[in-house]
Parts: structure tokens; C-alpha cells; sequence
């Protein structure tokens, strides 16, 4: 048969590498800087301006200039950023340049388009750098992990689709019979990616000119919906196209064949179906159906078996080849990258039991267990094959084989320093808000207590973060290094055998798989399939189901004031820190809820778009947060929570007490819950938005000048001072923002609560 010559496209690799290497270096900096916020809450202070005379600041002048930031700086908006910029920017680049360089290699052929490559490329950062624009901006979703909204959702669906096209095609145009395992892992991604994004961000723009939209889904269905992305998204985005990269980098690495077929053939179809049942573990003890929990809680202990297998799959292929793991620094961190992906696979179905999640859920664990992922598996991967891929690319021996080595002692010292401290943090967190004294009152009623108990915690995961970030500085100088000494080949020469045409019908005597991998078509429609039961199974009976949610006659549409209000709260990224979900537990009710016992109901949340759970308790719970404290103890937290309460780490808001509240769309999004969610807002309440709001706020503003005659006397001296620009504080942010959090949960404290079933 006539050999073939071709060549391999490195230009496209190149790109992405250098990608991943910046925008790592991005997600590192934004996680040390939230890390630091923790402990460090007066950082923006510190950097933009304060009133407060015991904080020293870099700049000159007051208040103003940390007020001109408009929060850009704020935890919650820099905590969304970082996950986004590592899963996204970092993670995903690093998959993107493995790929194309591997998938290159396995199929004997160039890309099927360079032209698609690069728009791929393009379209894929230029999305990174609108996520950074619009999050420090304050224009987010909320939705973890999904915080884009709907113009970025759709330019991260047209980038994928293109990457799609061109590995299809690639794989279309092979000169390799069978594909090889790590190409399924490949496919597997794109299918279940392209699902999980499609229907998980499934919403209604407020209008094509505006940024704003609403999730399709609300309360219990869009918390279903979201973790059942945010599972997946860890899952298929963060997981399997990183172990495609590890049957391909690690056995090449270490010159050795993969350990076991078989296993991986087992490893790749059980993960693929286990995983998308698991997405519930999430929301244990929250109002989402019981069942839904249960089911999640046993697809996560299922997860052990196939995750295992892929890891000591990875581990067993250096049988023989463990002399070069003293050595070669690659291997190094390919050997921590793969036990990382053990211990935190072990750790999540764990955490998943009830037993378990009850403590740590909420809590700092699941941030300890999450970077081992992150920092373990991901970072480790993507840092071994940037020091494999730079010298055979460039044709030069790595500059350094020290620094390589000092880099990866310094980011498994950054890992540990990382993890032990929250895993510690998260029990103590865990086990405070639970005790309580014989009389019944619980031993740590004031949350702070809870919070100054871990700082020093926090203190340590942030030099772990110094230690990690350290050693990725010096492998940026290593790369520079190797680069200025070698010479970079865009274009690799390559030959092999054209395939013969045999057809795609089943041969006698083939195996059913050798069968599978050599009909890509096939392959890609039982992973579709595969993917797609877990959630078909789930979801569905959810969101058709109308009884799966009961009706509370008591819950009512939001006020335009408290609507307006809760955009805010996501603006500002409030749901980074504060959960609203009061689950069933004598220690959550006492401490949240008071003697009045109301845990959260299912039926509370049917007005929510997007749902507002949360996945971390920084600050304490606030499903009942309406009427716990007066207006004015509320304006003054938002302007310096130190006021109110000493010691709180959480961030100030003051721009939200200088900003005029812009009502011009507040109609149109009671238009938009009435006409597309019926929300039901009479007419007459749309048409009187505007009177409705004002009426509430005058009511609020008269409260708080009522309670805090300090705050009273500095508005009149703003008037004095400001004269015809003066805003009026009825017309500013703070007053909705005030709205919205005194609405909590106020509906269901009623003498009699009905429900739909109660009324059958």
C-alpha cells in the first residue's frame, strides 16, 4: 500500500500551550487574592481608598476611591473568576493543546481544518477575556461553574461546536484503523459537554440588547438541573478529557504500553454512565425529592469502582519504569497528577453519604477536597505535559531538570499546605455548628465565633497557594529558557499508509469493541446514549411533575424593589458566601430559624430564577434572614460589616449606598416572569412597578432613619453638599438590596401553612 506524507500542524499546539500557561498563571493569581480576602478583607481598602483610619492604604483620599471600583475588586465577583479562569481558561486550553497535539499522532493525520483550529482558538480566548470584562463587572448568573450569561453561553456552544467539527473530521480522515483509548475519552467530552451546557443554561434574555437573563428553571428544578451541570462539569470537563491526556502523555512519557485494555475499556463506559446519576449528592438534605437524593447518593458510591480502575490503570503502566520516575520530572508529576485523581474520586463518594455530608457540606472540606482535583490533578497534569511537550517541540533538552524538580516539590508542598488546612478548617466548621449545651442552647450562637476559629487555617492555605504558584514562576522560566535555546517546528513531517475502505459492518469474529472503536459513528452514539440515561432518568420526572414541588399558598411574587434587589445580591456574588437552604437539622433551625422551626421548603423557591443555595457558608445562612435585624443594622453592614460586627471577614459595599438604583427595566422584568414563567403579577401591579417600589422604599428609608439617626444626619449633609445631583436615598441600590434581604423567607411564617396537596 502506498505510504502517505502529510505533516503535523505544532502551530496550532503551540498556541494553546502558551495559553494555558498564561491564564494559569491568571487563575493561580485570582485564587491567591480570594485566599487572602479571607483573612485580608480590607485588601480593596488597602489598594483603592478607606475611611477607616486603622487601615493603612496605597491610595491617597478617602472612601471614593474604592467606591469608584463599583466592586470589581469584591470577594464574591473575584471568587467566580478564579474558578472560572482555571476550569475554562486553564484546564480547558491545557485539554485543547494535549489534544491537538495527541490526536494528531494517534490518527496519522493533520487536523481536518487548520482554519477551524484557529477560530477555535480565537473564539475560545476571546470568550475567556469577555468572561474576565463581564465578571468584574459584576454580570454573572450566579449558576456554579455556569456563571456566563447568555451571549458568552452561546459563544462558548459556537467554539465547542467548531471543535467538534474538526475532531470528527480528524477522526473522519484517519490513517488508524482503531481508536485509541485516550480518543475516546476525547469523544466522551464533546458529547456530554455539549449536553450538560446546551440544557443547563437554557434561559430568557430580558431583551437581545441586555445582558440580563433568567434561568427556564426555577427553585428545586433549576438546583437539579445546575448540580446535575456542576457535577458533570467537574466530571466531563475537569476529569475525563484530563484521563484522555493520561493514557496518551503517561505511557509515552514512560516508554511503556498501558497497563490494561481491558481495564480500560471497563474504566471509560462505567465512568461515563455512573456519572452523570451523581450530580443530586450535591443538594443532600436541601428540598430537592428525596429520591433524586438517594439516587445520587448511590451512583457517587458506584463512582469508587470505574475511577479507581483509570487511576491504578495509570499507576500500573510505570510497572518496571519506576527507576525513571527518580529522574524524569514529567513522570513526577504525571504519579502525583494520577494519585490525586484517587484520593479525591475516594473522597467525593464519601463525602456523598448522608452520614458525612451533613458535616461537611457547606463547609471548607469541600473546598480541601476540591483543590486536590484542581491542584493535584489538574494543575500536575497540565504541568507535565508543558515540560514534555516544550522540548520535543522545540527539539532542545528542558533547560532545567533542577528547577523542573524544585517546581514539583514546591507545588506538592503548596498542595498539602492547601489541603490538610481546610480538611481541618472544614471539621472544625462542621463540627461548631452542630454542638450544643445540656440546656439545649447551641455553644456557639454567634457565627463569628465559628469564622475567628479558622482564620489561622486560612493563613496556611494561602501560603500553600505561595508555595503552588511559586513553582509554576519557575517553570514560566524554565519554558523561556528552553524556547531562546531550541528552534520550534511548525510544520512536522510525517508518513504512513493510506486506510483501506473495509466498511462499517461488523466482521466475523471481531470483537464487539474492535468493532466499536473502528466505527467512530457507532461509538459516538452509544456514549451519547451512555451520557444521556443519567439525566434523562433524573431530570425529566422533576421538572414534568408538577406535584414533585407542592404549592405554598403563603409564597408570593417578589415585590419590583425586592426583585431588583436580588439581581444585586448575584451582582455582587453574595451566593460566593452565603447559602439559602435551611436543611431539617435541630442545630440549622435553632441557629438560623429560632424557636419558630421552619427548615426550608421546596415550595419557598418557585419564584427563584436562578436558585440561590450555595455551596459554601462563609458568612451564616439567610433563607430567614427577613426581619432578623432592623433596616439600618442592614444599611450600615453593607457599608462596613466591622460596625455591626467585629471581626467579620466580609467585604464592604459602600458603592452600594452611593449608587442610583436603575429602575428602567423593572417592568419589563415583571413582563418577562408573568409572559414566559407565569409569575402571577397582575397587570395593574406591572403597570404600577414603579409607585409599588417607591411606596417600599420611602418605607424602608423612613425605618432607617427612624432607628439610626447618625445615617439621617449624612444624608441631609450629602444633600447639603451635593445639592441638584443629590440622589435621594429612597432612589439608591442599598434600599433594594434592603428589600430583598428583609423578604427572606418572610412568607412562610405564618400560623397555618397550606399547600397543593393539603388543598386536595
Amino acid at each position: 500500500m502506498e505510504t502517505q506524507k502529510f505533516n503535523y500542524d505544532n502551530n496550532i499546539v503551540r498556541a494553546f500551550l502558551y495559553a494555558t500557561i498564561a491564564f494559569g498563571l491568571v487563575g493561580f493569581l485570582l485564587g491567591l487574592t480570594a485566599a487572602l480576602m479571607l483573612f485580608y478583607p480590607e485588601l480593596p481598602e488597602f489598594l483603592f481608598g478607606t475611611d477607616d483610619s486603622t487601615i493603612k492604604s496605597l491610595a491617597s483620599g478617602n472612601i471614593q476611591g474604592l467606591i469608584n471600583t463599583q466592586g470589581a475588586l469584591g470577594f464574591g465577583r473575584i471568587r467566580m473568576l478564579h474558578t472560572s479562569a482555571v476550569i475554562f481558561a486553564f484546564v480547558c486550553n491545557s485539554f485543547f493543546c494535549g489534544a491537538y497535539y495527541s490526536m494528531q499522532r494517534l490518527l496519522k493525520t493533520r487536523m481536518y481544518s487548520d482554519t477551524l483550529s484557529w477560530i477555535h482558538f480565537w473564539t475560545w480566548q476571546i470568550m475567556i477575556v469577555s468572561v474576565v470584562i463581564t465578571f468584574l463587572m459584576g454580570i454573572n448568573t450566579s449558576k456554579e461553574y455556569a456563571e456566563h450569561e447568555w451571549p458568552i453561553d452561546i459563544l462558548i456552544t459556537i467554539s465547542w461546536v467548531i471543535f467538534g467539527i474538526n475532531m470528527f473530521g480528524t477522526i473522519a480522515k484517519r490513517r488508524v484503523r482503531h481508536l485509541y483509548v485516550a480518543i475516546w475519552f476525547y469523544l466522551g467530552t464533546w458529547i456530554a459537554v455539549a449536553m450538560l451546557h446546551i440544557f443547563n443554561n437554557l434561559e430568557v434574555p430580558l431583551s437581545f440588547t441586555s445582558w440580563k437573563s433568567y434561568s427556564i428553571y426555577a427553585g428545586a428544578k433549576d438546583a437539579l438541573v445546575q448540580w446535575w451541570y456542576g457535577h458533570n462539569a467537574v466530571a466531563f470537563v475537569l476529569t475525563t478529557p484530563v484521563l484522555g491526556l493520561m493514557y496518551y502523555f503517561l505511557p509515552k512519557a514512560a516508554d511503556r504500553p498501558v497497563f490494561s485494555y481491558k481495564l480500560s475499556i471497563i474504566h471509560f463506559w462505567s465512568l461515563i454512565f455512573v456519572y452523570l446519576w451523581a450530580g443530586p449528592h450535591h443538594l443532600q438534605y436541601t428540598a430537592l425529592p428525596a429520591w433524586a437524593q438517594a439516587v445520587g447518593t448511590g451512583f457517587s458510591i458506584m463512582l469508587i469502582a470505574p475511577s479507581w480502575g483509570g487511576m491504578l490503570n495509570g499507576l500500573l503502566t510505570l510497572r518496571g519504569a519506576w527507576d525513571k520516575v527518580r529522574e524524569n520530572p514529567i513522570l513526577k508529576f504525571f504519579v502525583v497528577a494520577v494519585t490525586c485523581y484517587g484520593m479525591a474520586t475516594f473522597e467525593g463518594p464519601l463525602l456523598a453519604t448522608k452520614s458525612l455530608n451533613k458535616i461537611g457540606h457547606y463547609t471548607d472540606w469541600v473546598i480541601g477536597h476540591v483543590h486536590i482535583g484542581a491542584l493535584g490533578w489538574n494543575g500536575f497534569m497540565a504541568f507535565g505535559i508543558v515540560y514534555y511537550l516544550i522540548p520535543v517541540m522545540w527539539r532542545t533538552p528542558l533547560w532545567s531538570k533542577k528547577l523542573a524538580n524544585l517546581h514539583f516539590w514546591l507545588g506538592t508542598l503548596g498542595i498539602i499546605f492547601y489541603a490538610v488546612p481546610m480538611y481541618i478548617s472544614g471539621f472544625t466548621q462542621g463540627l461548631m455548628w452542630k454542638q450544643f449545651n445540656p440546656d439545649g442552647t447551641l455553644v456557639w450562637k454567634n457565627w463569628l465565633d465559628t469564622v475567628t476559629a479558622i482564620i489561622p487555617y486560612y493563613k496556611m492555605r494561602f501560603l500553600g497557594g505561595l508555595f503552588y504558584i511559586s513553582g509554576a514562576i519557575l517553570m514560566i522560566v524554565n519554558v523561556i529558557k528552553t524556547i531562546k535555546a531550541g528552534s520550534f517546528q511548525k510544520n512536522v513531517p510525517a508518513e504512513a499508509p493510506a486506510l483501506a475502505n473495509i466498511g462499517s459492518a461488523r466482521k466475523e469474529g471481531e470483537g464487539l469493541h474492535l468493532w466499536i472503536e473502528r466505527t467512530p459513528r457507532i461509538m459516538a452514539i452509544l456514549a451519547f446514549i451512555t451520557v444521556a440515561i443519567g439525566g434523562l432518568v433524573e431530570i425529566i420526572p422533576t421538572l414534568t411533575l408538577k406535584q414533585s414541588v407542592p404549592t405554598i399558598t403563603a409564597v408570593k411574587p417578589y415585590s419590583p424593589l425586592e426583585l431588583e434587589g436580588r439581581d444585586l445580591y448575584i451582582r455582587e456574588g453574595c451566593n460566593a458566601c452565603h447559602s439559602q437552604m435551611i436543611r431539617p437539622f435541630r442545630d440549622e433551625i435553632v441557629r438560623f430559624e429560632g424557636k419558630n422551626g421552619q427548615y426550608s421548603k421546596a415550595g419557598e423557591f418557585v419564584y427563584d430564577r436562578p436558585f440561590l443555595w450555595g455551596s459554601k457558608r462563609t458568612g451564616p445562612d439567610l433563607h430567614r434572614e427577613g426581619g432578623r435585624n432592623p433596616d439600618s443594622w442592614h444599611f450600615k453592614h453593607m457599608y462596613n460589616p466591622r460596625i455591626t460586627s467585629a471581626s467579620s471577614i466580609m467585604p464592604r459595599f459602600p458603592w452600594l449606598i452611593t449608587n442610583k438604583l436603575d429602575k428602567k427595566q423593572m417592568a419589563d422584568k415583571m413582563k418577562l416572569m408573568k409572559n414566559y414563567f407565569d409569575v402571577p403579577y397582575t397587570k395593574a401591579e406591572i403597570d404600577s412597578a414603579n409607585q409599588w417600589a417607591d411606596n417600599q422604599a420611602k418605607g424602608i428609608v423612613k425605618r432607617i432613619y427612624s432607628e439610626a439617626a447618625d445615617v439621617k444626619q449624612q444624608v441631609e449633609r450629602d444633600r447639603a453638599a451635593k445639592g441638584a445631583s443629590f440622589v435621594p436615598l429612597e432612589d439608591r441600590e442599598i434600599v433594594a438590596m434592603i428589600a430583598y434581604l428583609q423578604r427572606l423567607g418572610t412568607d412562610i411564617k405564618t400560623t397555618e401553612i397550606q399547600t397543593a396537596s393539603a388543598d386536595n
